[in-house]
């Protein structure tokens, strides 16, 4: 659990846009709008991916890092399918959907909650960032992702292959 949570700190480090710290109780900037989905899921705007959304305020520490460092990891979780079957219960298009749902022109985050829930999301998550941060390439994490989760899971996400 301690290598996780330093290799979750250090790619929150590496990832980090202009250093800014972000802090887990403080919701300033938030939007306070919440909207539950028709599947179930909540979504949550917050003015930026440094303010957290409220569904994590009661979640542990690792589950609210593995959010932060996913909001900021988009160039390589939009590549990394899901295989919880959230492509079809939820209409996720990656990995990257089962935390965030959108990261608008003006820098508003909408979070989902999906994650919160799901072990398999928040371990390709984990095993994509962690991958990158070794510096394997996008095609080496996408192949080790799908590779790790062909059997016993559903049908994976309709994502793309990295280009």
């Amino acid at each position: 659990m301690k290598k996780l949570i330093f290799i979750l700190v250090s790619a929150l480090l590496v990832l980090s846009a202009c250093g800014k710290e972000a802090t887990k109780e403080n919701h300033e900037g938030q939007n306070d709008h919440t909207e539950h989905i028709e599947n179930g899921d909540i979504q949550e705007t917050t003015a930026s991916a440094d303010v957290l959304p409220t569904f994590l305020d009661n979640q542990s520490e690792d589950m609210k890092l593995v959010y932060q460092v996913s909001a900021k990891a988009h160039d390589v979780l939009k590549w990394m399918p899901c295989y919880c079957g959230c492509g079809d219960s939820a209409g996720h298009m990656s990995n990257f959907n089962c935390f965030v749902q959108e990261i608008k022109e003006n820098g508003e985050v909408v979070w989902d909650d999906h994650g919160t829930r799901c072990a398999a999301c928040l371990e390709t998550a984990v095993m994509a960032i962690n991958m990158t941060q070794q510096g394997k390439s996008l095609e080496e994490v996408r192949n080790a992702i799908d590779e790790a989760f062909k059997e016993g899971y559903a049908a994976p996400t309709d994502t793309p292959m990295p280009s």
